[in-house]
């Protein structure tokens, strides 16, 4: 329970269907360590935990902070900032839920008797006699399963997600009638540990800023031809459109990070189009022989998803788009979808033609 509006509706939700529950705080990161203010809604503030306190007090439930400081920095943060320094773009929420939410839930439920975890994720599990599925939210808009292909199937067996059968506007009508104090409560729009989208703030913090992905480099044209100088490839990802201080007639976008020579390659918007990449650390919610010939892949969190057609090798797989799409990104999470089904995910890490 971080406080927040979807997972103390989760709590109510399972309280009235005769469940025993136990309301949950992690605590993952202390804002005092970083010279910045937590962003709305973000996670881990003392207004936060106090709101799922006072939840919990309303729910006769009991409510316990459990301290992850640490595995949160070793499986989420340092992966962050190595991912950022190698010139990609990754997604700290795929770990946090992988390694955190429920790997060290799932811990906690044992140490603590539980069957089950339960989250305010935007997501449904289907129970059926040969398993388990992991399936979109029924509010497409506010849908998490994007975010939750790495969490395996025996933890998945293990977990209720029940405000994904509704919309966001009927989960904050339900707070409004439990009397809670934060149905109004923005949802976070940032990365929890990143002052206001400054990614490369972090990656000094943790590395110095003498690290080689702060530094000045080359911009490129699409033609190999230096246009410009940039102020270090950390602070920039695939389809970014300002910031090179060069003036075009054409709008410009980042197409390549290169941490080799420290440059950044830009061209115009026709030159983001790609149809083949590869995925690797792949996690599978299905057999591979439950796979249709061509699946729905979704390449980032808004991105609709298209149809595409996928070979697995021993350690990763190849994916081919039917058209091209727009701004396939090494380090960004590519998840395999039919119908609503999520059949499994990977990591983006090369982008072919």
């Amino acid at each position: 329970m971080s406080g927040g509006v979807d997972s103390s509706v989760s709590a109510a939700l399972l309280k009235e269907q005769g469940y025993e529950v136990i309301g949950i705080t992690l605590k993952l990161y202390d804002y005092a360590k970083l010279n910045f203010e937590p962003p709305d809604g973000g996670c881990c503030t003392i207004e936060l935990i106090n709101d799922a306190r006072i939840i919990c007090d309303k729910l006769a439930v009991p409510h316990y902070v459990i301290d992850l400081e640490e595995q949160f920095e070793k499986s989420v943060i340092d992966d962050f900032v190595d991912s950022y320094t190698r010139g990609r773009t990754p997604n700290p929420c795929i770990n946090c839920n992988r390694f955190i939410k429920w790997g060290e839930m799932l811990r906690t439920a044992d140490k603590l008797g539980c069957d089950f975890i339960s989250t305010g994720h935007y997501a449904r599990i289907s129970r059926e006699n040969n398993g388990v599925r992991l399936q979109k939210g029924v509010d497409n808009d506010k849908d998490q399963s994007y975010a939750l292909w790495g969490i395996p199937l025996a933890a998945l067996s293990r977990t209720i997600l029940p405000v994904g059968h509704f919309t966001k506007t009927q989960i904050r009508a339900k707070a409004r009638e439990y009397g809670f104090r934060n149905a109004e409560r923005p949802d976070s729009q940032e990365i929890c540990f990143v002052p206001a989208g400054n990614y490369a703030a972090i990656v000094g913090h943790r590395r110095g800023l003498d690290d080689a992905s702060l530094q000045s480099g080359p911009i490129y044209d699409i033609k190999g031809n230096k246009i410009g100088q940039h102020k270090g490839y950390a602070y920039y990802t695939i389809g970014q459109r300002r910031g090179f201080g060069i003036s075009a007639k054409n709008p410009l976008y980042v197409t390549k990070i290169n941490p080799d020579d420290r440059s950044i390659t830009v061209g115009g918007r026709e030159h983001l189009l790609s149809r083949r990449f590869t995925v690797k650390d792949i996690s599978l919610l299905a057999a591979i022989e439950e796979f249709p010939e061509s699946v729905i892949i979704k390449v980032r969190y808004r991105h609709q998803g298209a149809r595409a057609n996928l070979e697995f090798g021993d350690d990763c797989a190849t994916a081919t788009f039917d058209h091209p799409e727009r701004a396939i990104t090494p380090g960004q999470s590519a998840v395999f979808y039919v119908d609503e089904r999520v059949l499994g995910g990977g990591i983006i890490d090369k982008v072919l033609d």
